[in-house]
């Protein structure tokens, strides 16, 4: 009897242990999942995060955790996954050598190294790079795309899945200031916008293979946005393209066109989704509210005192902001588009903001880091700090700390932890 009830007592101790693990692991799992950046501005497009606890007084000895040389130039994004950073770089003097470089969050050490010739014109101006669009990633496979319009599906061990080069099968399609629309994906389809002067159109690929699913033709004029996805509670994406022409949503199974804001939009700063709102780079800046089916729309609000420059909108909270080319953010209520406050900010900007914790990050070309306290009746700049190289890209937060890259060099900015 004795040694049966030990027998019992080890078998549960074993299945304690065993649903102990399994709990461990699924909470671990969500902890790693929440902390990711998948894409241009964020898992959500949004360039808003989570996260807590980034340094607020910028101090260049305090929160520098670590700064890496990079093999070349780039506009791209980092992407973030776990313990694992990935950038993309163009090297060479034709900036034709195409580089993927997967980087420890820990300490910046490499942990994989890919390089591709382009197959694509690497034709762009001085001041952009062939590295200007951002990938994505679903968290099992990579995907990036260059301005050569050459795309590269890797997994997060850096072994190549598949490749595409656009410009084999659409010989035109470029532009001579380069292309930099980033990658999105929506319902597991893997959408590229190759918008240009000659041979424009969108496709959606299939993550799996490459191959096309669907093609459709685009206006004929350069365009550097980022298509917006509508995640349907429903499970059926919505993706939202942004041209000159306005925007189209279409199904990202088919291409299909579900509606059409025909008036008008921006080419370079990207449109931003909160909720069921929809804030368009259009006439200034215009809001427009999505039905719940996702078949309608209607203007809700428009204002010309709001239009963005380069950097897109950001939706917050109870708030839009809009950062004008003269490096002026302005702050307006979200739900009736009224400008409430504007503060100067030491610009130019190239990329776009992110925000955490009711902190605006945004880092100007000459490489100037500035914190935004965006609690302060009229805003506040709560910290400085100046990396010292140009920096055009969107910063990437993620697990505590904040990514940020030049053409030269990527830097880890979060509070030092102390032993």
């Amino acid at each position: 009897i004795v040694s049966l009830f030990q027998k019992l007592q080890l078998n549960n101790f074993r299945i304690m242990k065993k649903y102990l693990l399994i709990i461990a692991l699924v909470f671990l799992t969500a902890r790693v999942s929440a902390g990711d950046w998948t894409g241009f501005r964020g898992p959500h497009g949004n360039g808003v995060s989570d996260e807590v606890g980034l340094p607020v007084n910028l101090d260049i000895k305090k929160h520098i955790a670590w700064k890496v040389a990079l093999p070349g130039k780039g506009l791209s994004s980092p992407l973030v996954v776990g313990d694992r950073v990935f950038v993309t770089v163009s090297g060479g003097t034709r900036q034709d050598r195409l580089q993927i470089i997967c980087l420890s969050s820990i300490d910046g050490s490499v942990i994989w190294h890919r390089q591709f010739w382009a197959m694509g014109s690497t034709m762009c101006h001085s001041k952009t790079s062939i590295a200007a669009p951002t990938p994505v990633t679903d968290g099992v496979s990579l995907f990036a795309i260059f301005s050569s319009n050459d795309i590269f599906c890797l997994d997060l061990n850096g072994n190549l899945k598949w490749l595409r080069g656009l410009t084999v099968d659409y010989p035109n399609a470029r532009n001579s200031l380069g292309m930099a629309s980033s990658l999105v994906l929506a319902n597991d389809v893997l959408v590229a916008q190759v918008e240009n002067d000659s041979e424009s159109f969108v496709v959606g690929l299939n993550k799996g293979s490459g191959s096309n699913l669907w093609k459709i033709n685009r206006p004929k004029s350069a365009n550097w946005t980022t298509a917006t996805v509508n995640k349907s509670k429903f499970g059926k994406d919505q993706v939202f393209l942004q041209s000159g022409e306005g925007i189209h949503a279409v199904d990202p199974e088919n291409g299909n066109m579900v509606w059409h804001y025909s008036d008008g939009a921006s080419t370079i700063p990207s449109s931003v989704l909160k909720g069921n709102m929809l804030y368009v780079p259009s006439q200034g800046l215009t809001a427009l509210e999505l039905s719940k089916d996702g078949k309608t729309f209607k203007q809700k609000w428009r204002s010309g005192r709001l239009r963005p420059g380069t950097a897109s909108p950001l939706a917050y909270r109870n708030h839009i902001y809009s950062l004008n080319n003269a490096g002026v953010l302005a702050c307006a209520d979200i739900e009736s588009g009224k400008r409430l406050w504007q503060l100067r900010l030491d610009g130019p900007f190239g990329g776009s903001p992110i925000v955490a914790e009711n902190h605006l990050y945004v880092f100007s070309e000459e490489g100037l880091a500035q914190v935004v306290d965006l609690t302060a009746p009229e805003g506040n700049i709560s910290g400085k700090m100046d990396l010292g190289e140009m920096i055009q890209c969107s910063p990437a937060v993620a697990n505590g700390a904040i990514y940020v890259r030049s053409n030269s060099s990527i830097w880890k900015i979060a509070r030092k932890i102390r032993f």
